[in-house]
Formats: C-alpha cells, sequence, structure tokens
C-alpha cells in the first residue's frame, strides 16, 4: 500500500544529519534531502497495484515497494529523533502518523459499510462488517490469513477491504519500530557505539530472521505467510538498512542512470513476471530490489535518465493521492464487480473504477486529509491523538456495531421460527413424492449471510485434520459404553454427514467417532491437492488403518462415490474411487462393516450468493451436471460381504433437478457441502437406511 505519509512529514527523512546524500548530479551533499524521484516512485507503485487488480487479478509488487519505503522513511526518522533529542519521542511520532493515518482510513470504511448495505448481497453483510472492524483495529492481516489456511473458507467474492491487510502490518510496524530504534539507543550508549551504528545491526537481525521465516513459510504455507507480518517484516526492514546505508553510497552518475532504468524496468515487469504464488519469500526481492535501485539513483539530473520521468508533476500529483488511491480502488472495483454481476472488469469499465477512485482520492485529501492537518496544526501533541484517533475510529466502530447487532436480531427472529418444524421441513418435504416447496413463505434459513457458520461442530471442536497435517485426530461423540460405534472417515464430503448421524446416535445411545481430513478421500490410491501430489493424505489414510485396528468400530461411514463437475479431469462426473473397494476389504478382515453412501451432487455455484441475490428456483442445478444417470454403485464388482450402499439422492434433488433451497431450508453453504440444518433434516431417512442395514447384519 501507499507509505501513509509525506516526505515532509519526517524532516527529510531521506537523509540523516550526517553524512547527507548527494545533490542531484553531484557528489556534494544536497542542503534539504528531499528526493523528488520518491514520489514519483510511490505514484508508480499505487498505479501499478490498481492497474494490475482491476485489469489482470495479479500481484504487482507495488504493496512491498511501500512496505520498503514505510521502513526507509521510518528509521531515517526515528534515528535522526534520536541523534537529535536523545530519545524517541513518541507523542510526536504518533501525532505524525495518527493525522495521516486515520482521518482518510476511517472515511473508506464507513464508505464500505455504506456501498456494501447499497451494493452487495446481504450474505456478505456479515463478513464485511467484521472485516471493516478489523481493518480498523490493524489485524486485518491476521483475520485474512486463518481464512486463507480454513480449507472451508468460502471461495467467495472478495472482501471490500481485504486490501488493509498491508495497513495492519504496517500498523503493527509502527508499534514495533519505535521501541526496536529505542533499545538500540540505550545499547549504543552502552556500548559506546554511535545510534546509527547500534540501529543498523538491530534492524540486520530483523531483515535477516524475518527473511529467512519468509521463505521457509512460503514453501510450507503461503497463504498463511502472504499475509504474516512476521514473513513480510524484512521488507520493512530493508528499507531501513537502506536510510541507513545509503549516504554511504557513492556510485557515479552514469551508474546511477542504469540503475533507475533497471530498477523501473524490473518493478513495472513484477507483476507480469513473477508468479503471486512465490510472494513473499524470495519473490518479493524482485520489487523490493527494484526499488532500492530507483533509491540508490536518486536525482541524477539527467536528460535521459528514470528520474526524470519520477519527477514529472503529473506522477507527483498521483503520489500525492496515492494512501486514499489505495484506499479506494478496491472497495470501487469490488463494487462494480457486484453490481455489474462481472468477474473481471471489461477495459472501459475498469477505466471507469480507475477514474472514480482518483477522483473520490483527490476529494478525501482535500476535504479530509487537508482539513484534519490544518485543524491540527498547534494543537498540544497529547491532545491530537485521542481527540483524532476517538473522532475517526468512533463512527466506524459505531456503525459496524450497530449494523452487526441489528443482523444478530434478525437471526433471533429467525430462530424462533426454525423451532416448529412445520415452518422449515427441509428435506420432509421431499418425503412421500413432495416437490421440496413448505407450508409457508418463509425467509431461507439458515440466512445466506450466516450459511459458511453452518457446519459441523467437529470444525470448531478442532477434531477435523487440516490440508497440511497428517495426524490422525480422533472426536468421539456419545457414551463410550455404547451398543454401537460408528467411525465417520473421509473427507469434507463425508464430514457433512456428520450432524445426521449425531443425531441419530444420540437419540439411539450410539457413539460417532470423528475421522476426517479436508479433500483426503478414504484410499490409498495416489490424491492430489490444487494441482499437487497429496502426500499428507496418504500419510493420514495409513493412520486411519492402524486408528481403526485398535478401536475397532461396528462400522464405518464413508462416501462411495465422489462427484465432480470438472468432467476435464480425466474420470467425468461420478465414479467409484480407486482404491475404494481395497479399503473395504481391509475393513472386512478387520470384521468391520462399511456403510458407503452415495456422493451428494455438486451445484457449480456459491448456492449462498445465489440464494441471497436472486430468486430460489434459479438456485439449482440439474442432476446430471454431477451425478452418473445411473449410480457407479449398481454394477460395481467386487464388493465385499460388509459393504452396504446407501443412497439418499432422492433427498436432495427432485424431478432432475437439485435446488439450493429445499423445505425452506438452505442445503449448501457453498457449491457442494450440506449445511448442518439441512443435514438434520436428512436424519430421519438416513436412520431408517442404517437400521435397516443393521437388520441384515
Amino acid at each position: 500500500m501507499p507509505v501513509p505519509l509525506r516526505w515532509s512529514s519526517f524532516v527529510q527523512s531521506a537523509s540523516f544529519t550526517q553524512p547527507q546524500p548527494a545533490a542531484p548530479g553531484t557528489g556534494r551533499p544536497a542542503a534539504s534531502g528531499y528526493r523528488p524521484e520518491i514520489q514519483g516512485l510511490r505514484a508508480v507503485a499505487v498505479l501499478l497495484v490498481a492497474g494490475y487488480h482491476i485489469w489482470f487479478g495479479r500481484v504487482s509488487g507495488g504493496v512491498d515497494v511501500f512496505l520498503l519505503l514505510t521502513g526507509f522513511l521510518i528509521t531515517g526518522s526515528l534515528v535522526r529523533m534520536v541523534e537529535r533529542q536523545g530519545r524517541v519521542d513518541v507523542a510526536a511520532f504518533w501525532t505524525r502518523l495518527v493525522k495521516r493515518l486515520f482521518p482518510a482510513a476511517s472515511v473508506v470504511l464507513v464508505g464500505v459499510l455504506a456501498a456494501a448495505y447499497l451494493f452487495l448481497a446481504d450474505d456478505r453483510w456479515r463478513d464485511t462488517i467484521q472485516q471493516v472492524v478489523a481493518a480498523a483495529l490493524y489485524y486485518e492481516n491476521w483475520w485474512l490469513a486463518t481464512e486463507s489456511v480454513d480449507y472451508l473458507a468460502r471461495n467467495d467474492a472478495a472482501s471490500p477491504v481485504q486490501h488493509f491487510w498491508s495497513l495492519s502490518i504496517q500498523g503493527q510496524f509502527y508499534l514495533l519500530w519505535p521501541a526496536l530504534v529505542a533499545l538500540a539507543a540505550v545499547l549504543a550508549a552502552r556500548s559506546g557505539w554511535a545510534v546509527r551504528r547500534a540501529v543498523f545491526v538491530a534492524v540486520a537481525a530483523v531483515f535477516a530472521g524475518s527473511l529467512g521465516y519468509s521463505v521457509l513459510s512460503t514453501a510450507a504455507n503461503q497463504q498463511w505467510a502472504y499475509f504474516d507480518t512476521g514473513a513480510r517484516l524484512w521488507e520493512l526492514a530493508l528499507g531501513g538498512l537502506l536510510a541507513l546505508g545509503l549516504p554511504y553510497i557513492r556510485l557515479g552518475r552514469r551508474v546511477r542512470i542504469a540503475s533507475g532504468w533497471v530498477g523501473l524496468a524490473a518493478l513495472v515487469s513484477c507483476g507480469t513476471l513473477i508468479p503471486a504464488t512465490g510472494f513473499p519469500g524470495y519473490a518479493a526481492l524482485w520489487p523490493t530490489a527494484a526499488a532500492v535501485l530507483v533509491i540508490v539513483a536518486g536525482d541524477t539530473g539527467g536528460r535521459f535518465a528514470a528520474d526524470r520521468l519520477l519527477t514529472w508533476k503529473p506522477l507527483h500529483a498521483i503520489g500525492d493521492i496515492s494512501y486514499p488511491l489505495y484506499l479506494w480502488h478496491w472497495p470501487v472495483l469490488i463494487c462494480y464487480l457486484a453490481v455489474t454481476e462481472r468477474t473481471t472488469p471489461s477495459l472501459l469499465g475498469g477505466g471507469y473504477v480507475l477514474g472514480l477512485s482518483l477522483a473520490l482520492a483527490a476529494g478525501t485529501k482535500w476535504l479530509v486529509e487537508d482539513r484534519v492537518e490544518q485543524a491540527a496544526r498547534g494543537r498540544p501533541k497529547r491532545l491530537v491523538v485521542p481527540a483524532v484517533g476517538l473522532a475517526c475510529l468512533l463512527p466506524v466502530l459505531t456503525a459496524a456495531g450497530g449494523w452487526s447487532a441489528h443482523l444478530a436480531a434478525e437471526q433471533r427472529r429467525m430462530e424462533a421460527l426454525v423451532a416448529d418444524p412445520a415452518n422449515y421441513p427441509g428435506a420432509a418435504a421431499l418425503a412421500n413424492g413432495g416437490d421440496g416447496s413448505a407450508p409457508r413463505d418463509l425467509p431461507v434459513y439458515p440466512p445466506p449471510a450466516e450459511a459458511a457458520d453452518d457446519v459441523p461442530v467437529t470444525y470448531e471442536d478442532g477434531c477435523n485434520q487440516e490440508i497440511a497435517g497428517s495426524k490422525v485426530l480422533t472426536c468421539a461423540y456419545g457414551p463410550d459404553d455404547a451398543d454401537r460405534t460408528i467411525a465417520l472417515v473421509g473427507g469434507s464430503h463425508a464430514a457433512h454427514w456428520f450432524p445426521a448421524l449425531d443425531r441419530i446416535a444420540r437419540d439411539n445411545g450410539w457413539r460417532v467417532v470423528n475421522i476426517i481430513k479436508g479433500a483426503c478421500m478414504f484410499t490409498d490410491a495416489p490424491q492430489h491437492y490444487k494441482g499437487e501430489a497429496y502426500t499428507s493424505c496418504a500419510e493420514w489414510n495409513q493412520g486411519v488403518m492402524t486408528e481403526l485396528a485398535d478401536l475397532r468400530p461396528d462400522a464405518v461411514f464413508t462416501t462411495a462415490t465422489t462427484t465432480s463437475l470438472d468432467t476435464g479431469a480425466g474420470y467425468g462426473e461420478e465414479m467409484v474411487v480407486d482404491g475404494y473397494v481395497e479399503k473395504w476389504r481391509e475393513l472386512a478382515e478387520l470384521d468391520i462393516d462399511v456403510l458407503a453412501i452415495r456422493d451428494t451432487p455438486r451445484l457449480g455455484f456459491d448456492s449462498a450468493s445465489c440464494v441471497a441475490e436472486k430468486a430460489r428456483a434459479e438456485c439449482g442445478s440439474d442432476r446430471s451436471d454431477s451425478l452418473a444417470d445411473e449410480s457407479p454403485l449398481d454394477d460395481l464388482t467386487g464388493v465385499p460381504d460388509n459393504v452396504t450402499f446407501l443412497d439418499l439422492t432422492d433427498r436432495l434433488c427432485t424431478g432432475g433437478r437439485c435446488p439450493a433451497v429445499i423445505g425452506n431450508v438452505l442445503v449448501y453453504w457453498d457449491g457442494s457441502h450440506i449445511t448442518t440444518t439441512y443435514m438434520r433434516t436428512l436424519a430421519p431417512a438416513l436412520e431408517g437406511e442404517l437400521k435397516s442395514a443393521a437388520s441384515k447384519r
């Protein structure tokens, strides 16, 4: 994100008291230390961020440049402050920050809440409210990191404030860095070192540690590392090292001219050449090193130098509004996509998005930033921070809290209606030839906005193994001395049967043992996840057999087929997975029955979003889209005697159609996973199948 600080706000932040950087085109120190080319660099970076977001949906490297510039500016300012005053003046530091950070951000966040109400479907409201609070309190990056590693996280339209992740990292940096510099200054005073030498050593240690951690964590879990402050801190530290070392760098004019062009070309090409999957790690060295080359080049005074372009007045004008432009471009884009129902803007539509973002940014600077700066000028430092902070945060938090309370009240009203089974029969509406309609036209339950939370309790209990893990996690629900124990085994399409099994078990005094791993089917055949070999799944499956041999449940409940909309994957739309029958034979040798249920159909679109935006009748898919016309189980050979096949497709589809809403109940919380509410309405039908199977043993 753009560095939310004017150059002048930190009093010649590009230089130290001594030595000073060279004046343009000379080897002599500049009188002021002002570096006009950096304002142009900020403009280029924010235009890259906006352009790549709007038209290409790729990482541009611009945010990495802003992180580096933040470290460059802040480190220089703090070191000079210590050299001048002998300490870090926290009041002065935070006064400047609060004046620059809070006003524009609060205006944008309030605007996002209003835009979400006007333009976004109601299933996105609660998530938007929660993320607005996270953005206002500077922990949005951790929110996104947590969501990014959750296998159940909805692959939905992006949040209008998710770009605040970089602001959150910077906010956490602003808390850490003054303490780091102050500690280094204390150690310098005790050891006799110069302040900047002590700070350099401290910053270098942060740089080395964070970069090493970033490389390792990106390789292990890139989705988490992308938002992890620890994995990004080295970029800010690199800016600090540059600020400390720049006064000592002496290069010839021709070398600096070449450095400027190489850096600028590398930065502009980053989004095209470097895949987002490599960030932060090694990949972020590309844009940050490019920015270092541009800063080292400085203002050469060359007629054909890169800094001639970077000091161009139109670029400087954009640099002046780079912070509000960064804040506005993303919510404007998200609202445009929601209104137009597009996944990417057209060339002209993208132009409208960028034009409106520029206009809002310019207005925010003039009406908000400049006015706050004027109002705070001359005020006591001890009053500016709380006054501006409260004036900015309170409207955001009050609006978010009030809206959230209203949604909670609506949810309680819905829960009162749901208490009557006649209002929300769910699967019972398809019994005895029913068409899935309900006697009363009531709002869908769970509400689309709450659908993503209507998942089995096993996820909240930490009982389901995540993608990266291979350890077998088991959770037992029900009495230890139960008459019958059923082990639920497999991936997420096995996991969503838990609410029905749990209800049946409670009614009959049975026990259910949950043994689930995300996207991992119960087979020893090779599996893949997102195009790569799913090795942790293979390790997990080996452990599952050991666990079952020790547990000896009466039966294993698992999926018998897998459905798919990806007919290009080479296996069609529904099949019995390789290795399933072999696993069932292994269980037969252990004298364990198998209850193998036909997989549930897939919609191919987000059910909650569709129901939130369209009529219920429009939200469904043809049964043949993901299910075979004839069950693959009908002609399956070599099946051992311990296996009983179950098929409840007729409680999910009717007349060749699989609706998103049945009996006023939302069937899917995404495009393929059944909601807990609907699964509980399937319990009576499933119980009949289970008892029938048990009577035959």
